[in-house]
């Protein structure tokens, strides 16, 4: 990496990935850089991005970084200490992979998928850890959620019900898009969204939820100080049963929220077919928005209108609120793309950073919310509590987002480098020798839950 003698006797940080949920966990790692004794190198494939979130501090380098390399992904991990991965989930394996072979602690916001599981016992050997699910949502979610679920069972109680719902929403009382949503973390997760479908159960019945249904299977929740949202099943939650301690519950949920009308539209345009990163569209970025929807349409035999069209198809109004936003959007128009990549996917990614950027002047807003029914059987009572943290950005500067996506990984990174943090393998955050310290000083950095108890 081209260290000076003087750098080369300082641990070594590697960030890999320079996105908008990075910019506060970058600042953070440098900001502790002296007093921690470390270097921070960030890599992104777009190096001016990586270099603007170094700023030439003294600690810190910014390189190009393609994950794809192997040979030089290789390379920058073997001259680390720790790898920290920001990258877009689908290239989590290849640097725990990388990891384990040169025997470098990992820590990840990524889910975890069955390819780093499988990692566990090469982890252990190696006497590393590879610390996934670490930022907000998975990651804070599940520290206090076991946090709460520990004290909840030491009272004597005996948890029958679990629900547990994140968000990253524009704050209220400011102006707002049709949608009501900016993109404050990589679009793709956005476009991508309930891709493998959903899971839950609820009063001892499973629910299996497809892709094409995921945004037409909501709820709401009311969040205190929010208002009513519109919840949608997130992933599989019952595969938390176990990490959790939960095996014997009757309703185990994880959730996502929303501003009431997001999912109406977001279903049909999976309808439509447009998250799509599997068909090749020829000559993509000189097409028009236009030309693409008319690709997902049956042949044209009317010479109907582009909305009539679209009405039909998905059998929505060709002048309701869904066809408004879609014209909002841009996804009506005969403006040329101009995006890199040539799926529709890709399409889409362009066009939400285009069309629902979180401008200067507007705060974003996240929220962790978790609802616990627990049986006291010595006492004869049951319970609900509600945990909610809301957080809001600071306009022009940090993003509520990047704030409580980076925060709880540079803490882990401090346990890991201090000895603090002595476990190993494939983990995600719910041992307390985790939760305990993270928590604390989240809790210290103003970012609080607030819990109301109701009678059952």
């Amino acid at each position: 990496m081209g260290l000076t003698a003087a750098e080369a006797i300082l641990r070594q940080l590697l960030v890999l990935g320079a996105g908008q949920s990075a910019t506060f966990l970058i600042a953070q790692l440098l900001a502790d850089a002296e007093a921690e004794d470390w270097f921070v190198t960030v890599g992104d494939l777009d190096e001016d991005l990586a270099r603007q979130c170094v700023l030439d501090h003294p600690r810190g380098e910014a390189v190009r970084f393609d994950v794809n390399d192997a040979g030089h992904r290789s390379r920058q991990i073997d001259s680390s200490d720790v790898v920290i991965d920001m990258l877009p989930a689908a290239f989590q394996d290849l640097v725990a992979w990388d990891c384990v072979n040169q025997c470098r602690h990992m820590v990840s916001v990524s889910y975890r998928d069955q390819a780093v599981r499988d990692l566990d016992l090469d982890a252990k050997r190696q006497g590393i850890l590879l610390l996934c699910e670490m930022g907000l949502d998975p990651g804070i979610d599940h520290m206090s959620a076991m946090s709460l679920i520990r004290r909840l069972r030491a009272k004597g109680g005996r948890i029958v019900g679990f629900r547990s719902y994140g968000s990253g929403i524009p704050a209220p009382n400011q102006p707002q898009n049709p949608l009501r949503y900016v993109i404050t973390w990589d679009p793709r997760n956005v476009v991508m969204a309930g891709f493998e479908g959903a899971q839950y159960m609820e009063k001892g019945n499973i629910k299996l939820v497809p892709y094409h249904q995921v945004f037409q299977h909501t709820w709401a929740v009311d969040v205190d100080g929010v208002g009513s949202l519109e919840a949608y099943a997130n992933r599989d939650a019952m595969s938390y049963m176990q990490s959790f301690g939960l095996e014997h519950v009757h309703t185990m949920i994880r959730g996502t929220m929303r501003y009431p009308g997001w999912s109406e539209t977001w279903a049909q345009i999976v309808r439509l077919g447009l998250p799509n990163e599997t068909l090749r569209i020829p000559n993509l970025a000189d097409r028009t928005y236009a030309e693409v929807m008319k690709m997902f349409l049956p042949l044209n035999v009317s010479g109907a209108p582009l909305e009539m069209r679209i009405g039909r198809f998905l059998h929505i109004s060709p002048t309701g609120r869904i066809m408004e936003n879609l014209r909002w959007l841009g996804l009506l128009s005969d403006q040329r793309i101009g995006c890199e990549g040539d799926t529709a996917a890709a399409m889409l990614i362009h066009l939400l950073k285009t069309r629902l950027p979180l401008t200067p002047e507007l705060r974003d807003m996240v929220i962790l919310l978790h609802e616990i029914e627990v049986e006291y059987p010595d006492l004869g009572t049951s319970e609900r509590i509600r945990s909610t943290l809301v957080a809001k950005g600071e306009p022009g500067g940090f993003t509520a987002m990047a704030k409580t996506v980076g925060l709880p990984v540079a803490i882990a990174v401090k346990l890991l480098l201090r000895g603090e943090l002595t476990l190993t393998g494939s983990l995600i955050p719910t041992h307390p020798s985790i939760c305990v310290p993270i928590l604390e000083e989240i809790d210290a950095a103003g970012l609080r839950f607030v819990e109301t108890t109701e009678t059952m």
